[in-house]
């Protein structure tokens, strides 16, 4: 029995279907799947078949989701002569007929626990990504590959239902549980058709209107009605590049480096834009003359994307600004599903300690009073929950926002554009020697990332590998010494407590032989 097709026969009632339809949902807190299966319920229910539902609640927000599995017998409960099915309250392994994800990797872990098969299975998945807990706290570029979760999910499902669902429910101003809800009616899986989910959705009452939108996007995907989205291009990109990148750049840079500019606009102003597209110029005259064309000028690419990253670095004044901004409010009514009419609170919860307060003060000040904490073992860390959605607690976190046109006379401005330009010189002096090895000096930036205690080791196994491996003068070849800092970078990135890279740079040492007459002379002092 291991098709929707086989029967059973009852005398009296003729050939039945031998077991019920299997959903298992999997959703994100705050995204609304338990009303999805209510809905589900109140469909089935109110066409007249037998079902249940039940949920085993996740953990925290991207550790694991909230998964709902619900059963459906597709027979009509007057086709029953009075019988009940018995519906089970959980999934097994390869007995799941609709498998829905609200978010990729969701539907990455379905698959690896079996939950998605070849003979059975269609898969609803959204395309979209919430990174997990592991993928932020990775010190490089910690996130799941996106394309190998794709090709597996078109190999391991009978069909494959894939599209950015958060996306279509922007759109339609709703949640996502309604986009999902459509793809399952769409599907052609379910025993009922669109109107009693439809019927269900009006039955709730709740946010109506752009369910049912958000519902028909959903629907009308799943059902073959709707135009895909081409491959790379379901993000919109945002902002305008500077006219001097689309002049003076190669056009297979274009995408990276105008998001760049569009970054740094944001985070600061032209001016600021202006000087990342200055820096670069000298990559990509680099870059020409070791042939990158041929690579599409990937040295080009990796440093201006890493350039981007790092001319943006996080401080206080960047946290007030995007905790303050009304598109963040909207988001956040939005993920709760508060009405026009209702209130919300949003609570802070900030611990900034001496070193962030001294990044916004000028270096002349900031010194001293960093000496002097180290001196006395003071970290002046205070625990503090503002409410931005009150007056008072806006005005202040804003004010703090207020003081980006004042960015360029902070310490932390000072100390990060000396770093970056060290960094640039090490990348456009290796690209004199060898491409390989400058791609692989500017890699290297990756592991500057984070705030606190996160940024400073992350700068410190840079320094280490800029120190030990870079800058010196060379002893190996340009292949041999690309493969230490490689093999350096990985080895931070895997532990960033510096213990591998400690051991990987002294493997990476190289031999000096003495000879006999100056070891005797070493002995004898």
């Amino acid at each position: 029995m291991n098709t929707m097709t086989d029967t059973i026969t009852f005398s009296g009632q003729g050939a039945l279907p031998a077991r019920p339809i299997t959903i298992l949902v999997a959703a994100l807190g705050g995204e609304g799947g338990g009303v999805l299966a209510e809905w589900l319920v109140d469909a089935a229910a109110a066409s007249g078949f037998p079902v249940q539902s039940t949920s085993i609640p996740g953990v925290a927000q991207r550790t694991g989701s909230t998964t709902y599995y619900v059963e459906i017998y597709p027979a009509t409960l007057d086709r029953l002569g009075g019988r009940q099915p018995v519906l089970a309250l959980t999934p097994s392994p390869g007995n799941v007929d609709l498998m829905v994800a609200s978010e990729f990797v969701e539907a990455g872990r379905a698959m690896q626990a079996g939950y998605v098969s070849p003979d059975r299975t269609t898969l609803i998945a959204s395309t979209h990504r919430v990174y997990t807990v592991a993928e932020k706290a990775a010190m490089g570029d910690g996130r799941y590959d996106s394309g190998r979760l794709r090709k597996a999910a078109e190999k391991l499902a009978k069909r494959a239902v894939l599209f950015d669902m958060a996306e279509r429910a922007r759109q339609a101003g709703t949640v996502i549980n309604a986009v999902m809800f459509g793809a399952l009616a769409g599907s052609g899986v379910l025993p009922f058709g669109r109107e009693a989910c439809e019927a269900a959705i009006r039955k709730q009452g709740k946010g109506t209107e752009a369910s049912l939108r958000g519902f028909a996007a959903g629907y009308d995907y799943a059902a073959g009605t709707a135009p895909a989205a081409p491959a790379g291009e379901e993000k919109v990109w945002r902002g305008q590049a500077a006219e001097r990148v689309r002049t003076a750049f190669p056009p297979e840079t274009h995408r990276i480096l105008e998001e760049g500019v569009a970054r740094l606009v944001d985070y600061q102003d032209r001016a600021y834009a202006d000087l990342y597209v200055n820096r670069l110029a000298p990559i990509l005259a680099a870059d020409k003359r070791s042939g990158g064309a041929a690579s599409g000028y990937r040295l080009t690419n990796e440093t201006g994307r890493f350039l981007a990253l790092w001319m943006s670095y996080e401080d206080i004044i960047r946290v007030a600004d995007l905790k303050t901004r009304r598109a963040r409010f909207e988001r956040v009514r939005a993920e709760v599903g508060a009405k026009p009419d209702e209130p919300v609170v949003i609570v802070e919860y900030l611990k900034p300690g001496i070193e962030e307060a001294c990044s916004i003060l000028p270096r002349a000040i900031a010194r001293p009073l960093l000496a002097w904490a180290e001196r006395n073992g003071r970290t002046l860390n205070v625990g503090m929950h503002l409410k931005t959605t009150t007056l008072s607690g806006y005005l202040l976190m804003r004010s703090l926002a207020w003081l980006r046109p004042l960015r360029r006379m902070t310490s932390r401005y000072g100390e990060e554009q000396e770093r970056i330009d060290r960094w640039l010189a090490a990348v456009a002096k290796a690209a004199a020697t060898d491409g390989a090895l400058a791609l692989e000096v500017a890699e290297c930036a990756r592991l500057v990332k984070g705030y606190g205690d996160t940024h400073r080791r992350g700068w410190g196994n840079f320094e280490r590998i800029l120190a030990t491996l870079i800058e010196v003068e060379p002893e190996l070849s340009a292949a041999d010494r690309a493969a230490a800092i490689r093999k350096a970078r990985l080895a931070a990135l895997a532990d960033p407590e510096g213990k591998a890279l400690a051991k990987e740079i002294g493997a990476a040492k190289p031999v000096v032989w003495l000879s006999p007459k100056r070891t005797e002379t070493i002995g004898k002092e």
